[in-house]
């Protein structure tokens, strides 16, 4: 049945101006999906800054944007990790922009392993990357638009499992889960600073290099994400992309405090408790329909007698 599904192209969601005279900040934005999400927010006019830790690939990245965007992308190399070089990030920025009003928390780590193989050292890795790095970033940017007495935007992306938990990535899914719990906690407390607070949770969107180091060699082959979706396929960029423009957009100002899933039912497909009977085929309903309607038979049969 997957077969038959084809996923067409996805085009972009708002207007061309949608973002014109705003300045946004992306962590993690040179590779994967912050690239993705980075792109289509200066596509839309917004001036953007991306962040990493590594120089040579942002830089790369902002020329390759620039050029297709014609907007301007500011690279600063930072590791969200460590709260002074957040600092210099939101210094650069205005320096270069004057202000600045959103910020995209996108920088992650993660990899997959038995818990009871990981060092403690591994597991604070995820943590202070994930969950200490969105607090750094989240911290100094607030503390900015709050004494600048300045409306704002923070999107968190976080995992469809931030909620629920997962075997084998459990210091992501314990970050991450700090990182909804902030979420929801600042959308009240900032709230009335006209600081919205939201997060994004996406299911599978596959890019090369984080998922050739989450899954090496024939494990993403076998682990094909695909046949845990209802929609039998994976994300594309520019799906999320959308959501993400849109929910750092004026359009959404109105929405604080809400995480939205974008992951074509995945966990939803994981929690009901039958849903793992699509593997049923119809001849094998046929016969159970037959069975059923047998022992009703003879249900009915005894009660008559």
């Amino acid at each position: 049945m997957s077969d038959m599904i084809k996923q067409t192209s996805v085009s972009g969601m708002l207007r061309d101006d949608a973002l014109k005279g705003k300045t946004i900040v992306v962590t993690g934005g040179g590779t994967g999906l912050g690239k993705s999400m980075s792109t289509y927010l200066s596509k839309l006019g917004a001036n953007v800054v991306i962040t990493s830790r590594k120089l040579d690939v942002l830089q790369n990245t902002a020329k390759e944007i620039e050029q297709e965007t014609g907007g301007k992308i500011l690279a600063v190399a930072c590791d969200v990790r460590n709260e002074d070089e957040v600092e210099n990030v939101l210094k650069q920025t205005l320096a270069t922009f004057s202000k600045v009003h959103g910020l995209l928390n996108n920088a992650a780590g993660n990899f997959i392993s038995p818990t009871e193989r990981l060092s403690a050292n591994a597991f604070s890795t995820v943590i202070d990357i994930v969950l200490k790095g969105t607090v750094n970033c989240t911290l100094a940017f607030g503390k900015h638009w709050i004494k600048e007495k300045q409306a704002a935007s923070i999107l968190n992306i976080i995992t469809t499992y931030a909620s629920t938990g997962s075997a084998y990535v459990v210091p992501s899914a314990c970050a991450k889960g700090g990182v909804l719990t902030l979420t929801r906690s600042l959308a009240v407390e900032w709230g009335k600073y006209g600081i919205r607070t939201n997060a994004i949770a996406p299911g599978p969107f596959p890019t090369k290099g984080a998922w050739d180091r989450l899954l090496p060699g024939d494990l993403a082959k076998k682990f094909d994400f695909k046949n845990r979706v209802p929609l039998k396929r994976i994300g594309d960029h520019q799906e999320l992309a959308n959501l993400a423009a849109f929910m750092l957009s004026d359009f959404s100002g109105y929405i604080n405090g809400d995480v939205i899933t974008i992951d074509g039912g995945e966990w939803l497909q994981g929690a009901g408790q039958f849903n793992g009977l699509e593997m049923v085929t119809p001849e094998m309903w046929d016969m159970l329909e037959k069975m059923i309607r047998s022992t009703k038979k003879e249900n009915s049969s005894a009660i008559d007698a």
